[in-house]
């Protein structure tokens, strides 16, 4: 049997039958005596609600929030210092909050059916002054979104102390401020949820597009007022989730009330006008930021200033305020950054709630910290790699506690840092950026990134939280079965990561069974072990650790059964390629299984009767997690003409740890940077004075296409971590985080010459031309090659 263990580049398991259009997605499910629902949605981003007019032939049809007093409104609780809760009701009662908000549900017999009822359903509103800004909903005297939150701040921060004395002593000062533009998540699936009443088990089962079945029952439990163990929740194919789908959302109550009110079956699904208006919620955050330097680069102190526009409610379990406090511990990034400090802000503005989207707050951090390092290098004339140098994190002080407490497991930065360095010839591209601005060609820009990402986070890392999101020791349970296969359950969820594949290679690994014979089950809490679900990449340390944890313990059953079968003593035998040695002879796990199964009566006397399937646990020897990291170099053009961008070179250096299987880990990187390019280049939600979003189709709201992702070059070493079982560190995130940050120091450095700088993501070609403008220049200087 060739290896199908840890390091082999298995093909994924589940790739037949999405290839083959044999998955079996939530638009899938067909159920006797279905009904779907559309709903109906604020057209106003914040007014005063008036009574709905449903026509009499509808109203049995249509159910407004008069009519779900039996839905609790989402709480997001927590004990966060500086937190306020608010309610957010499922369907808006007396007031609209922001545009998309839900007002009814509409049943019909089919989808076209219910839209067409929605259609007929009118409210009137008396229209309210919108928040459309942070800075807005920040300013003395600006209406409150909630009256019991009358700043429109639902969380503050700060840490750290007086900087005066760096304030005094730095001979260089920078500052800047940084914003990222509101994007929606754009999954491949849009979310859905179809929900019944099963009279024989007396149980509400929920179908739903989600990263987090358990999670998801205990929010049902929660807000419909049922116990747990009358709700099963089922995932079945989930295409694509990001964090969009690892919370509660109201729909997923919604559908599962009238299920068990019209006892018929109910689904909805989201179109993806629904997506991009009412779900337009992540990473809107502003940055300003002061770094003081000595003069050749080096960091003296850091002092950051967050603002997170989280829109109209906070969301459950984790809260609005999970962005802010992320950002806040991984600003530092990978630098020795020994004075810090940082205030924070999440602001309530007339927009949808803000969600985690992939990496949550780092493409934020990364992208601040990054930026304020490339200013620092031009503020002291060196080039930015020689001052990411100059501050990075050397190997002999690793393991490394950061100034916010993160500790950094293992790893060698600088090697990364000067590893794709070496995957360009820097010297023959500034010599060319020299030659274009000359000849009046396009403008020529060089960008680095570099950061560290939290992966594997357990317990202690956010117990102080005390939110419902509190991840916690994993569980795994794995069988061999009569046949000698295994049969693996967890309370995760795979959404496009392989896990059906990476976790049967832990189990070969350990087992020495060919993945071929591995059946992974996840996302169904009626079959699985509890798990808080997939997110913050923590499936591969934690997941597999619990599974590699099963399998030992099966190992222990298997050799007490085979000691006594061999007629061996249990330490005389050798266990390798799936089968105990003890010199010529050898027993397989399929011989074993077969007599514990069939033949049970020649087993010795005082075997485990729990037989060959056992429930297996892990956390990590340190809860703080494990940290990969990553240096990237974007190599991009300028259009003298039209200010448009073209990426022409692309490297990203990974270390994430031991790599399960190296073929997937590739596979993440590259989504997560074409995500990031999204970021950097394409994706953003604009909204006009009255809130109204102005992308709410993919012809407005952009995406990166083929043409627009450059060949990216992929290079890694591997330091294990201590921490891990393996030494696997997460590496779902990470390819996401550095692609803003690099490309707009990219721009930044193409437009250098004529102290033009960009500051705000996407980078588009208005906002190219208004940083020249603000330097003076009119729109057309660019175009005629001067320098």
């Amino acid at each position: 049997m060739g290896s199908t263990g840890i390091g082999a580049s298995v093909p994924r398991k589940e790739d037949k039958r999405h290839l083959h259009g044999q998955s079996t997605f939530i638009g899938d499910l067909v159920f006797p005596r279905m009904l779907d629902v559309a709903f109906v949605r604020s057209p106003v981003a914040h007014a005063i609600l008036k009574a709905p007019d449903i026509e009499d032939a509808d109203r049995s049809r249509v159910f407004a929030g008069s009519d779900l007093d039996a839905v609790r409104p989402i709480l997001a609780e927590a004990t966060i210092p500086g937190y306020q809760k608010m309610p957010y009701p499922v369907m808006a009662r007396d007031k609209v909050n922001f545009v998309g908000q839900i007002l009814a549900a509409c049943v019909g017999k089919n989808r076209a059916d219910a839209e067409d009822i929605a259609e007929r359903v009118m409210f009137d509103f008396d229209e309210l002054d919108p928040l459309t800004s942070a800075e807005a909903a920040l300013q003395p005297g600006a209406p409150a979104v909630h009256p019991d939150l009358p700043d429109n701040i639902f969380h503050r921060l700060q840490q750290g102390d007086d900087f005066e004395p760096i304030r005094q002593a730095a001979p260089v000062k920078v500052t800047r401020t940084f914003k990222l533009a509101r994007q929606a998540m754009v999954p491949i699936e849009g979310r859905g949820v179809v929900a019944l009443w099963d009279e024989r088990v007396s149980q509400l089962i929920v179908y739903s597009s989600t990263q987090s079945p358990h999670l998801i029952r205990t929010g049902l439990s929660e807000f419909l007022d049922l116990d747990q163990n009358r709700i099963r929740v089922i995932a079945p194919d989930v295409g694509g989730g990001f964090g969009y789908k690892a919370i509660l959302h109201p729909e997923e109550l919604i559908l599962g009330f009238l299920a068990m009110k019209l006892r018929r079956p109910v689904r909805w699904l989201e179109d993806r006008r629904e997506h991009l208006t009412a779900a337009a919620n992540s990473r809107e955050h502003i940055y300003t930021m002061t770094a003081y330097a000595d003069e050749q680069g080096r960091l003296l102190g850091l002092d950051a200033d967050i603002v997170v526009d989280a829109g109209a409610y906070s969301i459950w379990p984790h809260t609005c305020a999970f962005d802010a406090i992320q950002a806040a511990g991984i600003l530092p990034g990978p630098y020795q950054i020994k004075n810090y400090r940082v205030t924070g802000r999440t602001v309530a503005t007339n927009k949808p709630p803000i969600q985690a989207y992939r990496a949550v707050a780092r493409p934020g951090a990364c992208f601040a910290t990054e930026l304020i390092v490339d200013a620092v290098a031009r503020a002291v004339n060196r080039e930015p790699h020689e001052v990411r140098r100059e501050n990075l994190i050397p190997v002999e002080l690793m393991p490394y506690r950061s100034v916010t407490g993160k500790l950094y497991d293992s790893g060698d930065y600088p090697k990364c840092l000067e590893t794709a360095l070496g995957a360009i010839d820097l010297a023959a591209l500034r010599k060319e950026q020299q030659q274009r601005l000359a000849d009046g060609r396009s403008l020529l820009g060089v960008g680095f990134a570099t950061y560290t990402e939290h992966t594997g986070i357990s317990t202690s890392v956010l117990a102080w939280m005390n939110t419902r999101l509190m991840p916690g020791h994993e569980q795994a349970a794995v069988r061999i079965t009569p046949d000698g296969g295994v049969d693996i359950r967890t309370g995760v969820q795979s959404h496009g990561q392989g896990m059906e594949t990476s976790f049967a290679q832990v189990a070969s690994q350990v087992l020495g069974i060919h993945t071929d014979q591995i059946q992974v089950t996840h996302g169904d809490t009626a079959l699985t072990p509890y798990s808080t679900g997939t997110y913050a990449s923590r499936g591969m340390v934690m997941v597999g650790g619990a599974i590699a944890d099963a399998c030992d313990r099966l190992i222990v059953r298997l050799r007490a059964a085979a000691a006594h079968l061999m007629q061996r003593a249990p330490d005389d035998l050798v266990f390798r390629d799936g089968a105990f040695h003890a010199d010529a002879a050898s027993m397989t796990i399929a011989e074993i299984a077969r007599v514990y199964y069939f033949k049970p009566a020649e087993l010795p006397e005082g075997i485990d009767s729990a037989g060959l399937e056992v429930v297996g646990g892990y956390r990590p020897q340190q809860d703080s997690g494990a940290f990969a990291y990553s240096s990237h170099v974007c190599v991009l053009e300028i259009d003298r003409d039209f200010a448009t961008v073209k990426l022409r070179d692309y490297v990203a250096v990974d270390d994430c740890g031991i790599q399960v299987n190296p073929m997937i880990v590739d596979g993440q990187i590259w989504g997560g940077i074409v995500q990031g390019i999204g970021t950097a280049l394409f994706e953003e939600v604009r909204y006009d004075e009255m809130g109204q979003p102005q992308a709410s189709t993919l012809a407005d709201y952009l995406v990166p296409g083929c043409g627009d992702v450059p060949t990216i070059r992929l290079l890694n070493f591997q330091t294990a971590s201590p921490f891990t079982r393996f030494g696997v560190k997460g590496v779902g995130e990470g390819g996401a985080i550095a692609p803003p940050a690099a490309i707009v120091n990219a721009v930044n450095d193409a437009l250098r010459s004529f102290g033009a700088e960009v500051a705000e993501v996407p980078v588009t070609p208005s906002r190219i031309l208004a940083a020249l403008d603000a330097v003076g220049l009119e729109a057309g200087f660019v175009a005629r090659g001067a320098a």
